[in-house]
């Protein structure tokens, strides 16, 4: 089948690969850019809380030994390849991982290094719950103005079975698009926050992973 892929790069490049080896078409139509953003980084954080791997290229070298906190797998894996070893993934989404950080309960302050109006919510959940934290924004997500040739083409004509969404800034970047013919497409989305902006546009149908990992929601092809 062929699967628009509306991820930002680097991940956008890595489902593609995940596709190809399931025997699908990948189709790139990064809804978003991604923009870092200078930050002043504390020296010694107790801990680092990662909620997108986007975030990721923005850690110093110095900060290889910390403790990590991170939503996913996927981003646990990039952590890894990064030098970043003492990692725990929470293997779902923002409400999971602060449940990890709070059953871990470390001593000192926490370091959240997250995009540009991401991560309030969780920022003043673990405050609430006496978790100390600071956050920095180290990136900022942009909405492109327009798809890709090949995805334009693609949408134009009909040619997509599905449409995979990993975040509800994407998903609502996808929409003011006005993408053509998604009534032919079904929306297969990583949780129902990222189903939600959806709503907007006519499909086939819209699904939602049984719980927010990349392999639950491939699994919905």
């Amino acid at each position: 089948m062929n699967i628009l892929v509306t991820r930002p790069e680097p991940g956008a490049s890595a489902t593609a690969a995940r596709l190809r080896q399931l025997g699908h078409q990948p189709i790139l139509a990064p809804c978003l850019t991604i923009t870092p953003l200078p930050s002043s980084l504390p020296p010694n954080p107790a801990a680092l809380i990662i909620t997108s791997g986007q975030a990721i290229p923005a850690l110093p070298a110095s900060y290889a030994g910390a403790k990590v906190f991170c939503v996913g797998d996927a981003t646990a894996a990039r952590l890894h390849e990064a030098g970043f070893h003492n990692v725990e993934s929470a293997n779902g989404d923002a409400t999971d991982l602060f449940r990890l950080i709070r059953t871990k309960n470390l001593p000192g302050t926490h370091l959240l290094v997250t995009g540009q109006g991401h991560g309030l919510t969780l920022t003043a959940q673990l405050r609430a719950a006496g978790t100390k934290i600071i956050r920095r924004t180290v990136y900022k997500a942009s909405p492109v103005k327009s798809f890709p040739l090949e995805a334009a083409q693609a949408l134009a004509g009909g040619k997509i079975k599905a449409a995979l969404f990993y975040s509800a800034e994407s998903a609502r970047a996808f929409v003011r698009l006005k993408p053509e013919n998604t009534a032919r497409i079904e929306a297969l989305a990583l949780s129902p926050a990222v189903a939600a902006p959806l709503q907007a546009l006519p499909w086939t149908k819209i699904r939602v992973a049984l719980a927010p990992t990349e392999a639950d929601l491939l699994a919905l092809l």
